[in-house]
């Protein structure tokens, strides 16, 4: 089975086209197993996910599904989503400015490449509702949903945001310190959060400029996030912390993020590129 490894500013991913291959049942219905092993960075072809290109049934050009490196599925990627179109444009299916519908667990999300190979992806309007995100979180004067979380003794005030997957934001003051892997999992399966959730540490270095520490929920410490930096933009701009365009840091790279209108999408733009090519006998 062939497979095309891409890469969305570090969120690394195999991209298996099922268009053009039979699926191995291990995928089909995911095998945890399986699936990990193919991730694993000593054993396997190493990456923080699956995509799987699938023929949409209904309205939409392709589909497309995430199987994190744990094994679970998950709704959505903003990053994948990228690598995904990137991956059209370079098999020649899309040209420039040519908008492609991708199927998701989260809905139809619609993307094209800029003439200067940026992706821009409509990532349709973030999730506030707390059933919807889903998270216990009670909402505020502001809007969003918030309460304190303690991990490891410590007090944090959290945000719930959703982007099609569930994110708790959390704006810190001593972001060089903050150790995202002792926090991380913990909070990833907070009680709050029913599905658990992605986890941001935010540092806000002005109005229109964010850093950004990201825990996958499936995948752990990752470079990037782009839901993540989408819900995080949603979470400062209701805080009144930022306008409503940002240019969220994260390690592995820059994503710029707009919310235009507070009853419209978030727009996500940034760069994906091919790494390499390969073959899995499984």
């Amino acid at each position: 089975m062939n497979f095309h490894k891409y890469q969305g500013i570090g969120n690394d991913f195999i991209i298996i086209d099922g268009r053009l291959t039979n699926l191995p049942s291990g995928l089909e219905q995911p095998d945890k197993s399986l699936i990990s092993g193919i991730c694993d960075r000593h054993f396997g072809v190493g990456a923080d996910g699956i995509l799987l290109i699938q023929s949409p049934i209904g309205e939409a050009d392709i589909e497309m599904r995430v199987l994190n490196s744990d094994g679970t599925e998950a709704e959505m990627c903003g990053n994948g989503l990228r690598c995904v179109i990137k991956y059209l444009l370079d098999q020649a299916e899309i040209g420039f400015a040519k908008v492609c519908e991708v199927k998701t667990k989260a809905g139809i999300i619609r993307a094209h490449a800029d003439p200067d190979r940026q992706i821009v992806v409509d990532m349709g309007a973030p999730y506030l509702e707390p059933s919807k995100i889903p998270t216990t979180f009670k909402v505020r004067s502001n809007g969003l949903p918030q309460e304190e979380v303690i991990v490891n003794g410590n007090a944090m005030n959290a945000v719930a945001v959703g982007m099609g997957n569930p994110h708790m934001i959390i704006i810190v003051d001593d972001y060089s310190e903050i150790n995202v892997e002792r926090y991380g999992k913990k909070l990833e399966n907070h009680e709050s959060f029913p599905e658990n959730t992605n986890v941001h540490f935010v540092n806000v270095v002005d109005s229109s400029k964010l850093e950004l520490k990201v825990w996958e929920r499936g995948s752990g410490i990752t470079l990037a996030c782009g839901t993540g930096a989408c819900a995080t933009l949603v979470a400062t701009h209701l805080l009144g912390i930022t306008g409503n365009t940002a240019n969220v840091f994260l390690p592995g790279g820059v994503l710029s993020i707009s919310w235009p209108a507070l009853d419209g999408s978030v727009f996500m733009k940034g760069s994906a590129e091919f790494v390499y090519e390969g073959h899995l006998d499984l």
